[in-house]
């Protein structure tokens, strides 16, 4: 029997939902009988989703571009119409690739700037625009990374990025404490997705090594075996937006199978 966190009926709002880990955060949602706000700008593989999930419960979707400051407003209009409040937002879209510091392509600088926005900046926009509809016991959880806790070589802006999420959940936890809404960062480590494999992929090819090589070595390093997979790190976001959560603010929670312990 999975564990019931009282969600039910709660307004929960996904970004990057489509596939990976958003994906598996949906289902997890859905199973908990809430409301649900799917956002991607994979219009298809989101509306797919939204099909198979809307036999558990509530489902909407939207495409949106988070860096489009009149999409978000229009999401928010959307929102207030439809529901009046987001009880639970899960800032999880992002992107990952790898910007070394020594690239001489001529976007370069650009890429660098592309991931942080993607990453942060448009966090920071959807929050921005819900906070209207937020009430007291609302529930922030922002997407990092074991990555937003130390660092690797090529990866500098994706690690950047991440370590800004943590010091945005730090802050925003003051900021909004006063108003009775949680703000909390998850920091995942190697989960299975295409995402993380195309990383994997690209560090086994900047260190001429195999792809299968990489992975015995980066699983190596965790206390407990195996890679782990989306719906490994559903248990701890449905815990950060429920009521049992409701003493955890500016925290940045590990999810890595004992590679990063802190």
């Amino acid at each position: 029997m999975k564990p019931n966190y009282a969600l039910q009926g709660k307004t929960v709002l996904i970004t990057g939902a489509a596939g990976g880990i958003g994906q598996g955060l949906a289902q997890a949602f859905a199973a908990q009988g809430v409301r649900l706000m799917l956002l991607d700008r994979q219009a298809a593989s989101l509306q797919t989703l939204a099909e198979t999930l809307a036999e558990q419960t509530e489902v909407h979707t939207a495409v949106c571009d988070l860096g489009d400051d009149a999409q978000v407003a229009d999401l928010a209009g959307r929102l207030q119409a439809l529901w009046g409040r987001v009880d639970v937002l899960v800032n999880n879209a992002g992107v990952e690739y790898p910007t070394p510091i020594n690239s001489r392509a001529p976007d370069a600088m650009a890429r660098w700037a592309s991931l942080l926005d993607n990453n942060v900046v448009s966090m920071v926009r959807l929050t921005r625009a819900l906070l209207p509809l937020m009430q007291p016991g609302a529930s922030v959880i922002n997407q990092s990374s074991i990555w937003g806790k130390t660092g690797v070589p090529d990866f500098s802006a994706y690690v950047a990025s991440k370590h800004a999420v943590i010091g945005l959940t730090r802050s925003l936890a003051f900021e909004l404490g006063g108003r009775g809404i949680r703000v909390n960062a998850v920091c995942p480590g190697w989960i299975r997705t295409e995402a993380a494999m195309r990383s994997l992929a690209c560090m086994a090819q900047q260190q001429g090594r195999s792809e299968q090589e990489v992975e015995r070595e980066l699983l190596a390093r965790q206390a407990l075996p195996g890679m782990l997979t989306p719906q490994d790190l559903a248990g701890i976001f449905l815990f950060l937006a429920s009521a049992d959560a409701a003493a955890l603010t500016g925290q940045a929670m590990v999810v890595s199978n004992g590679e990063v312990m802190s």
